[in-house]
């Protein structure tokens, strides 16, 4: 089932794009490796979960996986042949907002080769460009 907020305040959202370079988020923080997007785009929800299986499946039950995003925007879309007018549509998706250098997901727990080939699979499934990147050590 895809990722959704379980309630919102406000059912519809503006859309709002700005496109900008995060300052959040943007370290691997949980895990030993990350997957980190270098472009801005609205993630949608079925799309993370499809990432998160395919890492999944590679990894075998073995290591962690964190998924750092989550789809609490809603994404509306009117039905194809309908005339202008009559109001906004309803919820079609619920989509992430991914600003460039967010990090998506981190593996913790297994080797580098076996995370990057995981985060690949991963990456396969992203609207954006991702790269491989690991844990900065801070003295």
């Amino acid at each position: 089932m895809a990722l959704m907020p379980k309630r919102v305040k406000y059912r519809k959202e503006f859309r709002r794009v700005r496109d900008r370079k995060a300052t959040k988020g943007n370290y691997v923080a949980y895990g030993d490796y990350g997957l980190q997007a270098l472009e801005g785009q609205w993630v949608p929800g079925r799309v993370l979960e499809a990432g998160r299986v395919a890492a999944q499946h590679f990894l075998k039950r073995e290591g962690r996986l964190f998924i750092r995003v989550f789809p609490d925007k809603p994404i509306s879309k009117k039905p194809l042949e309908t005339r202008m007018g009559t109001g906004k549509a309803d919820v079609d998706y619920w989509a992430a907002r991914v600003k460039a250098g967010t990090m998506l997901y981190e593996i913790a727990g297994v080797p580098e080769a076996t995370a990057r080939r995981a985060l690949v699979r991963a990456a396969m499934k992203m609207p954006v460009r991702c790269r491989f990147v690991g844990r900065r050590v801070s003295v």
